[in-house]
C-alpha cells in the first residue's frame, strides 16, 4: 500500500473479519454491515485507508490490502481491550449515552486507558494522512481522537460520526471528564449524529460547559468553525433485495413458517443488551397468553439474541434474566412441541435474517434507546410484498423516520401489549397503508445517501463571521 492516503477512515475496528479453515489457515473476510458497505466503494475510488484494531489482543501486524481495502491495524494489549474497550467505552460511556438504563462506571484507571488508546489512534491517522486528507472518525470509543488528530496535523480535513445517542446536558454532566470529551469532538470540523436532538446537546453542551459561541449548527473554536448535525445512517437496501429474491432465501423463509405450525410468527433481532428492551417485549408478549388474548399455536415469538460482550458481569446477568424469563414464559403457556418463545442466543448469517424478515408477520424493534436501530430498516426493505407491521419503539432513532411503524413505548407494558395485537391483527391493506410509504423512505435514503451527504457536508467549506455573543 502507499504510504500516505487521501481519504481515512478511523474506527475501533477494521472492516475484516479473521476466518480459519478447516485446515487451520487463517484469512480475512470483509465484515457484513452497512459501514463497511457504505465506505468501501469510496476507500477504492480514493485509494483510501482503513485504521483498526484487528480483533485479536496483543496481536503485531503489519499493514495489508484486503477486499481493495489498505488496512492499517492498530494493536490492543490485552489490558487495553479490558480498560479502554470493556471498561470506558462500555462501562462508562455506553450505559451513559443510552439513558443510565445502567449505572456508569467512573474509575481513572479506565479513563487513562481510553486517553492512551485514543492517542494511539490519532497518531496511527496523522502518518497516514496525506497532505489535505479528509479524515472521518468513527463512534464513541474514538471521541477524543479529533481534537489529538488536530493538533497533530492541522492540515487535514476531520469527520466524526457517532452511532450511537448523544445525552443531554442532565445526564452528560455526572462524567467527571465531560470537558474532554466535548473538547476532542470539537477538533473535528463536522461532528455527525443520528438525530437533530443529539446534535443539539452537544451544541447546549459546548455553550455551557466551554462558554463557547454557537450559531445554529454552528460552533465557533478560536478561528475554526465545527458543524454538528444529524445524518440518520441507513441500510443497503440492493443488498438485503437481492438477498430476499434468492429462491434459496424464500424457500428457508416458507420452511421457517412451517416449522413454527402455522402461527403467526413475531421476531425479535438485537444484539444482547440492556438497551434493546428484549425483558420488557417478552413480558408482554408472555401476558397476552395469560389474559387469553392469545393461544398456543396461534402466534409464535422467535427472538434472535446475538452475544455481546460475554466478559462483562451485566450481560452474564442479563443473559441469565432473559433465559429464566424464556423458561418461565414457555412453562407456563406452551403446549407440547408448541412453545410460545423460541429463544436462540447466536449470530446468524444475512441469508438466514433475510428469510427471518420475510417470515415475519410481525417485526418488534423496542429498545429502551438507540442511535438508529437498523433492524427497523431492515425488515421494511426486505419487505417488497407491503406485507408485514413494524412495532417500533419511539426511543429508536428510526421512528424520526418510519412514522408509519406501530409506535409504543417499550416502558408501558399494557400499551406494548396493546400494539403487539393490533399490529398482529392488521388486514393486509392496513400492512400495505403502512409499508408502503416506509419502503420508500428507507430506499430514498439508503446508506450510500448517508455516506456521501456526510462526506460532502465535510468537504464544504465553513467561513461565516463568528457571532458577537452565544
Amino acid at each position: 500500500m502507499s504510504d500516505r492516503s487521501e481519504f481515512v477512515v478511523v474506527a475501533n475496528r477494521l472492516p475484516v473479519d479473521r476466518v480459519v479453515a478447516e485446515d487451520g489457515a487463517a484469512s480475512w473476510r470483509r465484515s457484513p454491515g452497512g459501514l463497511v458497505t457504505a465506505i468501501a466503494p469510496v476507500m477504492r475510488s480514493r485509494e483510501g485507508a482503513w485504521i483498526g484494531w484487528s480483533g485479536a489482543p496483543d496481536e503485531e501486524l503489519e499493514p495489508f490490502v484486503e477486499d481493495g481495502m489498505n488496512l492499517v491495524p492498530v494493536p490492543l494489549s490485552a489490558l487495553d481491550v479490558e480498560r479502554y474497550y470493556e471498561g470506558f467505552s462500555n462501562a462508562t460511556l455506553w450505559p451513559l449515552y443510552h439513558d443510565v438504563i445502567a449505572p456508569p462506571v467512573y474509575e481513572r484507571k479506565l479513563w487513562e486507558a481510553y486517553v492512551r488508546v485514543n492517542e494511539r489512534f490519532a497518531e496511527a491517522a496523522a502518518q497516514v494522512a496525506a497532505e489535505g486528507a479528509v479524515v472521518w472518525v468513527q463512534d464513541y470509543q474514538l471521541q477524543l481522537v479529533p481534537a489529538m488528530l488536530r493538533k497533530l496535523r492541522p492540515d487535514l480535513r476531520i469527520g466524526f460520526f457517532l452511532h450511537i445517542p448523544f445525552p443531554p446536558l442532565e445526564l452528560f454532566w455526572q462524567l467527571p471528564w465531560r470537558r474532554q470529551i466535548i473538547e476532542g469532538l470539537l477538533g473535528a470540523d463536522l461532528v455527525g449524529f443520528q438525530r437533530p436532538g443529539a446534535a443539539a446537546n452537544f451544541l447546549r453542551l459546548v455553550r455551557r460547559l466551554l462558554d463557547g459561541r454557537t450559531s445554529g449548527q454552528l460552533a465557533f473554536v478560536g478561528d475554526r468553525v465545527v458543524r454538528a448535525a444529524a445524518f440518520p445512517i441507513s441500510v443497503d437496501v440492493q443488498e438485503l433485495e437481492a438477498l430476499v429474491n434468492d429462491p434459496a432465501v424464500r424457500r428457508r423463509s416458507e420452511e421457517i413458517r412451517a416449522d413454527l405450525g402455522g402461527a403467526k410468527v413475531l421476531l425479535g433481532v438485537d444484539r444482547l443488551d440492556y438497551t434493546k428492551g428484549i425483558t420488557q417485549r417478552l413480558q408482554a408478549f408472555g401476558e397476552l397468553f395469560r389474559d387469553g388474548e392469545l393461544k398456543p399455536g396461534e402466534a409464535a415469538f422467535v427472538q434472535i439474541a446475538t452475544p455481546s460482550r460475554e466478559r462483562v458481569e451485566q450481560y452474564r446477568l442479563l443473559r441469565d434474566t432473559i433465559e429464566q424469563q424464556v423458561g418461565r414464559t414457555n412453562g407456563e403457556y406452551s403446549e407440547l412441541g408448541v412453545p410460545v418463545i423460541n429463544y436462540m442466543h447466536t449470530s446468524y448469517t444475512r441469508d438466514e435474517l433475510a428469510a427471518l424478515f420475510l417470515a415475519a408477520d410481525v417485526m418488534v424493534v423496542t429498545p429502551l434507546r438507540d442511535g438508529m436501530n437498523l433492524v427497523a430498516k431492515e425488515y421494511v426493505a426486505c419487505r417488497a410484498d407491503h406485507r408485514g407491521s413494524l412495532v417500533l419503539s419511539e426511543f429508536a432513532g428510526a421512528a424520526d423516520e418510519l412514522k408509519r411503524a406501530y409506535l409504543v413505548n417499550p416502558y408501558d407494558i399494557n400499551g406494548l401489549k396493546s400494539t403487539l395485537l393490533e399490529a398482529l391483527r392488521a388486514e393486509p391493506a392496513e400492512q400495505a397503508r403502512r409499508m408502503r410509504p416506509m419502503r420508500r423512505r428507507v430506499i430514498e435514503h439508503d446508506v450510500d445517501r448517508w455516506a456521501r451527504e456526510f462526506l460532502s457536508a465535510l468537504e464544504e467549506p465553513q467561513h461565516p463571521d463568528p457571532p458577537s455573543a452565544r
